[in-house]
Order: structure tokens, then sequence, then C-alpha cells
């Protein structure tokens, strides 16, 4: 498979090489992509590469002075019995002094398995030969506990030496779908599944139905994916019946602690220490209404699924691994059948639609700055009181409340009528971002009725104010909505008083003449008291044009 996205990885990477001195860590689940990013940088530069397997601490140190002996040209080195991780590493920090080298060491967590000395012999190198030696230095795993245990976390040796860390995250829909060639809807279908796991990627890549690649890939007992959970689990030493009880509860669609402890017939508190691992693992993830000021601390957080693939196992493999044994695929697939689409993919696009929301305005194609984005619901996820997008724009006081529908046909109009609805009734969102405009989107599959495009197509294009001081007051809070004034939006005023040509733009507005108004009134209000009547008075005004209307062809 191709390398894909990854670019502020790769521009992290490389701003680290340029440096002096640079240790970074690299961790992340199995099969994310962490070897695949390492060796894409590594291209076109002087590295030592060395992958750590279950062995024993002398074939290790022998396999790395072959890679040693590789890289520099050095066939003596093959010859070579090291005893010592210090000779060998002071060899590659003597090569080529003058030249910038990398040195890889990746799945750390296996050094440490065999030798759980090696972060403190790994801190003295660093310290004593390879801080100074033009080496930038890259330790990966896939172990997260491990990795934070031994490379990240305060009690362990190498703590405080490095300079940089990522935790390597799935691809995102719109990096995967970028190099696509299929329709939106199968693609969604597939990440559904896959969840951008790159390795996962590469199973589903031949242009078959997915069903089919399915069957073969984590339905049969023979496929790859099969028992991928189990993997993944056992290899954080995640063996308990809780955890895989716990994840099973969530994937059946409880969310709610309380919920899940009930179905599980535990008490909340004896759940607590699960869930946290789970979490620190990114096996699942807590999720509180955008409203909330302290995430971590309201009781209105949900627990789902983080991983899509974990979340389509658990669903759909788990519950029926007994008649998967017996080779009876059918029954999977019938279950499938019933909610894949409507449902299980439904939940996916949510996601997928925040991607794409932000993706939008990181391009400036939606002109919003969004400072937190995520989902609004008052007590769960239920129909009449959720919002599938919600984001902030506290630069500009703005708010974006957007419904996704996953639909086989056509949006109308009532979805985005409903949606307007149920922002009016979400009080809490009012509360939060008071004085907040709010602005509404739909996201469809399938697009959208021809009333529902009618409605997104009618827009206000200029607003004509009764006095400058109305007008000037508009300009400024259209600004820091981020509207254009007069590109976006066109304003008059009425008077043409002085604040009119300090307004930025400069305010166009209808001068009148204040004194002979007042002339006009007198002479009007003597001519009734005389006896004399009186029609009308017509007064003239004058156009004064400055920077506040555009031409009439740019709207």
């Amino acid at each position: 498979m191709r390398f894909i996205g990854r670019k502020s990885e790769l521009s992290k990477l490389d701003a680290e090489y340029n440096r002096d001195s640079s240790f970074v860590v690299i961790y992340g689940r199995r099969r994310v992509g962490k070897t695949t990013l390492i060796k894409e940088f590594l291209k076109e530069k002087t590295a030592f590469y060395f992958l750590a397997t279950e062995e024993l601490e002398s074939q290790s140190m022998k396999r790395l002075a072959g890679v040693v002996a590789r890289t520099t040209k050095n066939t003596l080195l093959q010859k070579v019995v090291f005893t010592d991780w210090v000779d060998l590493f002071q060899v590659i920090a003597d090569y080529k002094p003058e030249e910038k080298k990398v040195l890889v060491i990746d799945e750390f967590p296996y050094l440490v398995k065999t030798n759980s000395a090696f972060p403190s012999i790994l801190q003295n190198v660093w310290d004593e030969i390879l801080k100074d030696s033009n080496v930038m230095l890259i330790l990966s795993g896939s172990f997260i506990s491990m990795m934070q245990k031994h490379a990240l976390s305060y009690d362990s040796p190498l703590y405080g030496r490095r300079t940089a860390q990522m935790r390597l995250a799935p691809l995102p829909f719109t990096d995967i779908y970028a190099v696509q060639k299929m329709p939106f809807d199968q693609a969604v279908e597939q990440y559904a599944v896959t969840g951008g796991i790159p390795k996962y990627l590469e199973f589903f890549e031949d242009g078959r139905p997915l069903e089919e690649q399915l069957k073969d890939t984590v339905l049969s007992k023979s496929g790859f994916l099969y028992e991928e959970p189990n993997f993944l689990l056992k290899s954080e030493y995640v063996t308990a019946v809780n955890y895989f009880s716990i994840i099973k509860t969530i994937a059946d669609g409880n969310h709610k602690l309380g919920k899940i402890a009930g179905i599980l017939g535990q008490e909340t508190s004896s759940l607590t220490p699960y869930l946290s691992t789970l979490l620190d693992l990114g096996f699942i993830e807590k999720r509180t209404p955008i409203t909330e000021k302290n995430p971590e601390k309201s009781r209105k957080g949900l627990y789902f699924i983080a991983d899509n693939f974990i979340r389509f196992w658990f669903r759909y493999v788990y519950p029926y691994k007994g008649e998967l044994e017996l080779d009876n695929m059918q029954i999977v697939l019938d279950e499938m059948h019933k909610d894949f689409r409507e449902k299980f993919v439904a939940f996916v696009y949510e996601d997928i639609c925040k991607t794409i929301f932000v993706e939008l305005c990181r391009n400036e194609e939606i002109t919003f700055t969004p400072s937190r984005s995520g989902s609004y619901w008052l007590n769960d996820f239920d129909g009449d009181t959720e919002i599938d997008v919600v984001s902030v724009d506290h630069q500009n006081k703005r708010v974006f409340a957007g419904e996704c529908k996953y639909h086989a046909k056509p949006v109308d109009a009532q979805v985005y009528f409903a949606l307007k609805e149920k922002v009016n009734n979400a009080t809490e969102i009012r509360k939060a971002f008071p004085g907040y405009e709010v602005i509404y989107g739909v996201f469809s599959k399938s697009g959208f009725t021809q009333r529902m495009l009618d409605i997104a197509k009618e827009n206000v294009t200029a607003i004509v104010c009764i006095s400058d001081v109305l007008a000037s007051n508009a300009i400024k809070e259209l600004t820091k909505a981020g509207y254009r004034v007069p590109q976006d939006i066109s304003i008059t005023g009425y008077d043409n008083l002085p604040i009119s040509e300090c307004c930025v733009p400069p305010l166009t507005t209808i001068y009148q003449n204040r004194l002979h108004i007042g002339k006009a009134a007198f002479f009007t209000l003597h001519q009734i008291k005389s006896g004399i009547q009186i029609s009308s008075v017509q007064l003239h005004t004058r156009l004064v044009e400055r920077g506040s209307v555009a031409d009439i062809n740019q709207h």
C-alpha cells in the first residue's frame, strides 16, 4: 500500500532532524503505521534501523551489529561478538561524525522484556555518547502501556531526555478517501470497518464487494483479522474477562457508566479501574457534551469504543464465535443485513462528518475557526436531544450545529427545520455560548431535495439600517462573525454622522440636512396653527457612497 497522509507527523520529524540533538518517541497501537512512517522519513538519510524482536539479548546485539555492518559497509563488524550495548552504540556514534545520522530502535519494549535494565543502559548511552554525536534517536513501540512506562513516565530512566513524542492515530477518512477510487458510500462503509488502520486497508483494496472481503479476512477462521482484538488486548497484558465484557456491553449500545455496571452486575466503582485502563490504552473513549466546561469531571460522559474495527468485531463477530467456528458465516451476514448501514455505519458517518467539517474550515472553504468540536446531547443519545456535530468558534463567537443523515434518499427540508428546533430547545447551548451566532449545516450521503437546495440558496446579501449608529454596530458584529463587508454583505446607514467615516470599511449612508429638517418642521407647525392645510413636505437627501456596499454584480 502506498504511503498516505501523515504530513504533520513528517513535518515534525523533519524539524527534529534539523535540531542539534533530538530524541523522539513514537508509539501507537499495532498496525497503525509507525514503521511505515519512520521508513518514509528515513528516505535519503543515513540511518540505522533496528527492529527488536522476542529473542535473547545476545541475539539482539548480533542483529544490531549486522545492521551497523551493512550501513557502514564494514563487513568486519559481522564477525565481532559484542557483549556490551555501549560498544555497539559507540560504533554508530563514531561513523562519519560530521554527517547527521538517524538511529531507530523499533519495538523498543521487546528489549525491555529481555533486559529490564535496558532503559538505564540507553539513558547512559544517550547522555554520554549519542547526545553530542550528531545522532537523532527514535524509539518506537506498539505496546502502549510499556512505552508509557519505560520511555515516557516520570519513573523511567529516560524521562526528560526526549525532545518530542507522538502517539500515532489511525488515518482520518479524508486522507484515505483522497487516494481511493471508489464511490463515497463504499469508502464510508469500508472505513466503518477498517477505521483508518493502514494495515487493515491492505486487505480491502482488491475492488470486491465489502461483504466478500469480510468473509475472507474477518469471518473466516483462517482470516488475518479473525482474532485481531484478542491479539491487541493480550499484547497489553489485558487478559481478564472483565475487559472483554465491558467492551462487548459498550458495543451493544450501552454508553452510560450506570447502565454498563447494571448489565454486568457490578458496582460502578468496581468498573472504574478497568475503564481507566481501556481509556489509557485507547480501546475506548469517553465523550461529553460540548457544553460541558469540565469534561473530565462531567457526569454526562458516555463511553464508546474508539476503534472502528474493534467496534465491528465485538458487534458482529464476538457474539457469534461459536457459529463461526462451525463455518456458519450466514448468521453474521444476516445480522449485518438488519442494521449495518442504518445503525453501525451511520454512527461512523457522524465522526466522518466532523472530520470533513474541520477540513473544510482548514481549507477556508467555510469561514469558521473551530476552537472545539464534538456533539451535544441532553441525557443520552436519542433523536430528540442529540445534535450530531457541534463546533465552537470562540474567536468569532459562532456555533456550528450539524445533522448527519446516512440515508438512501435525499434529505428534505424538515431535517433542517428539526435541527433548528433542537438547537432552539437546547438551553444548555445558549447558556454555554451566550450571544453566539448559530450556523446550521446538514450532511447527507445521498444529496438533498430541491426544496432543501432552495432553502440553502436563500442568503442575505444586504442590510439597510435606519441609523449610522446601528449600521456601525452591524459592521462590527458581522466582522466578528467572520463575514466580510461588503464582499459577503453590504451595509448602509442613515444620517451621515461623523462615525460613518470612521467605520472599517467606511459606511455608505444617506445624508440629510438637519438644519433644513428643523426649519421645515417649524414652518409646517406654524402653517397648521394658522389654519393652512398641509398635505406633505418633501426634503431632499443625498447618497454618500463609501466602502460598505458592493457592486450589485458581486452578489
